[in-house]
């Protein structure tokens, strides 16, 4: 069960609280509400809008055994956390946050944000400064629910299924796709605040370093982004009764995009980060098939990844000014990455529902061999040579010491499979 790995983590992490995690004796109370009068005085300083000790009280009312209501928590998030400008005051907002998290997991009945706000959150023009630390904190809830509700085998009451659902909730899962290019081009999304542009323009022409610090902050911001939305297109492929069909689903909306994402570095941070091997496996097929001259309806296979081989060239849409042998070292790399993300779905039953995999990992069953996967080493040999030139006609020179070591590679990989 180990190989659940994706689900037996934290998505963000409790990276903190050293020794404030239940002990035995305390797991066995049922916790409950903070007391009233504590909590009259928390909702004081509230009403007069007193941050500090707003956060003072709740962090010492906040145990094992004292959760606050959850309007106290909507409130940490929606007038706190996304509304304040003070980078330590958002931190600690941020920790308690965590810390009542860690203690008292989110449920749908107790969880403190919603679709909605994440959607404004993150369409938000101002982009609030709280908002990185917003998103950690709901893929956090999404993930430790989901691990919780997939240990007693009910996905269908987890927050994921509420709102990543590709069967109920498709639009959503439309979205953090939208979100996820923005964050991987820089188009729209990942540009800094409103205050961080005027004062690179103030201080460009006589403090260059200011604007490298502000770029380096935005590229770290975007990375950070990037891997969150990835996270919640893997629950969304999992969540589901059918990973297969989420998979297709999730994918067929991503491929447009792919298509005209202008910069290679670009495509492959989108296609590197996918933590689901599923979508990536899904995705890669479908770029392969669009740049075939005869596209194969055959199901995903080994002898599929040998006819793409066989048959892709470089799509026209990646012909911008870099040197040719360049996109097709770009197209090599892609046809490895397709065959370590399907020996991935095969091995590890990716193509099964969460429930269903727990149970084939637990009784060590082996994957079921496909006719299609049942591929010799002349068959590959083969198909590598002709590969090598066609390409070789393609570029016509000698191919560059990286296409001889990716050509390797994959020959590799292929007789390793």
């Amino acid at each position: 069960l180990d190989k659940l790995h994706s689900f037996r983590r934290s998505g963000v992490q409790h990276l903190f609280l050293q020794g404030i995690a239940p002990n035995r004796e305390t797991q066995q109370q049922k916790p409950g509400l903070i007391p009233s009068g504590k909590l009259s005085m928390v909702r004081t300083t509230m009403e007069e809008n007193i941050l500090e000790g707003t956060l003072y009280f709740l962090s010492e009312f906040v145990s094992c055994q004292h959760c606050p209501p959850r309007e106290i928590i909507c409130h940490l998030i929606r007038q706190m956390l996304l509304d304040t400008n003070e980078g330590e005051i958002l931190k600690d907002i941020y920790m308690l946050l965590m810390k009542i998290q860690m203690l008292h997991p989110a449920n749908v009945a107790t969880v403190g944000w919603d679709w909605k706000l994440v959607n404004f959150v993150m369409e938000d023009q101002e982009k609030p400064p709280g908002r990185l630390l917003f998103l950690q904190y709901v893929v956090q809830t999404l993930e430790d629910d989901l691990q919780h509700n997939l240990k007693s085998q009910l996905l269908q009451k987890s927050i994921a299924k509420k709102v990543l659902s590709c069967d109920l909730y498709f639009s959503n899962v439309r979205e953090v796709v939208k979100w996820l290019v923005a964050a991987v081009t820089g188009v729209g999304f990942s540009q800094p605040p409103e205050q961080l542009q005027e004062a690179r323009a103030e201080h460009s022409s006589s403090s260059p370093r200011l604007a490298s610090t502000d770029q380096a902050q935005t590229a770290f911001f975007s990375q950070k982004v990037i891997l969150l939305l990835q996270r919640m297109l893997s629950m969304a492929v999992e969540v589901d009764r059918s990973p297969t069909c989420s998979s297709r689903k999730i994918a067929d909306d991503i491929f447009p995009f792919i298509l005209n994402i202008p910069l290679r570095s670009q495509r492959e941070t989108l296609v590197n980060t996918m933590e689901s091997q599923l979508l990536r496996c899904r995705l890669l097929e479908l770029l392969f098939q669009h740049s075939c001259d005869v596209p194969t309806t055959s199901s995903m296979s080994l002898d599929k990844i040998l006819y793409f081989l066989s048959h892709s060239s470089v799509l026209p849409q990646f012909q911008d000014e870099t040197a040719t042998w360049q996109r097709w070292d770009e197209m090599l790399q892609y046809l490895s990455l397709l065959l370590l993300s399907y020996q991935s779905v095969k091995l590890e039953h990716l193509r099964s529902s969460l429930s269903d995999r727990m149970d084939l990992i637990a009784q060590k069953a082996k994957p079921r061999p496909q006719d299609s996967d049942d591929i010799s080493q002349l068959d590959i040999q083969l198909k590598m040579n002709d590969f090598i030139s066609r390409m070789q006609e393609a570029l016509g020179q000698p191919l560059p010491l990286q296409i001889q070591e990716k050509l390797l590679m994959l020959q590799e990989l292929f007789f390793i499979v």
